[in-house]
């Protein structure tokens, strides 16, 4: 065998193998067909609904803020200070912890449900409650507990704990440090419980589209998981083996060398 023939079937194989080990545009870049969408959107419409297990904030004013006491209880937080052996207490407002019914105990108002409303919706209900007892109150409502979870093919998996109630997918990953070169874009799992009820939905972020869809916003206690892709996976069954593999290659290069030297 001639070397020229040799070397027509030793490139192509070679070829081959780095065609096969390179990703193509449609698998890594993000929002591909956006130019396909409208220009402009609305998003003001979006609003996250309360859930059992979320803490609330809620701080209640008025013009004359005396009549606003009964309705901000106070709490202490208590701290043992070595030094001077005394307990010293720290003033803080209280937090509200919806129960697994969906309920808060509210100073005045007493036992309401809270679960399942956005919190517009709440508010127009304390705005309403409250009223009866004080004129024009102020009511300030915030979710205190936001938390999400990535896992997966990024940079930073964790669980993050943020103070705005209004996050995108895209801020989630983003905080994650981005997708690694292994994870797989169009096939991003999110994992979101609604009044107890899970469901399982699929986000494929190639496709400018999702940007509409009920997962583009985070909710409370999502889930993100970033699956690998092939090449990570195959990269994961071959670990085990890369002395094995190594050595075969290495006798493969030798035996070429051999038949390519006894050809001349």
């Amino acid at each position: 065998m001639s070397n020229s023939l040799l070397l027509k079937k030793i490139v192509p194989f070679f070829f081959t193998i780095f065609l096969l080990s390179c990703s193509s545009r449609e698998k890594i870049v993000y929002y591909q067909n956006i130019d396909s969408l409208p220009s402009k959107q609305n998003t003001n419409s979006f609003e996250i609904k309360i859930q059992p297990d979320d803490l609330l904030m809620i701080i209640v004013s008025a013009e004359e803020s005396e009549s606003a006491i009964p309705f901000n209880l106070k709490t202490y937080n208590v701290t043992n200070t070595k030094q001077l052996d005394l307990v010293v207490g720290q003033q803080s407002l209280q937090l509200y912890l919806v129960d697994a019914s969906g309920t808060i105990e509210f100073p005045v108002l007493g036992k309401l449900k809270v679960s399942g409303y956005t919190r517009s919706e709440v508010l127009k209900m304390f705005q309403e409650k409250i009223s009866k007892y004080i004129s024009k109150p102020i009511i300030n409502l915030r979710i205190t507990n936001f938390k999400f979870s990535v896992q997966g093919e990024v940079n930073l998996p964790g669980t993050y704990q943020v103070i705005s109630e209004r996050i995108t997918l895209i801020e989630a990953l983003t905080m994650a440090k981005d997708l690694t070169i292994y994870g797989k874009r169009n096939n991003i799992l999110l994992i979101r419980e609604i009044d107890g009820v899970k469901s399982y939905n699929r986000v494929d972020i190639t496709k400018a589209d999702f940007i509409n869809s009920p997962f583009y916003y985070l909710a409370q206690n999502d889930v993100i998981y970033v699956e690998p892709n092939k090449n990570k996976i195959n990269g994961a069954a071959v670990g085990p083996n890369t002395g094995v593999i190594i050595s075969i290659t290495s006798l493969l290069i030798t035996l070429i060398t051999l038949i390519i030297t006894s050809t001349k």
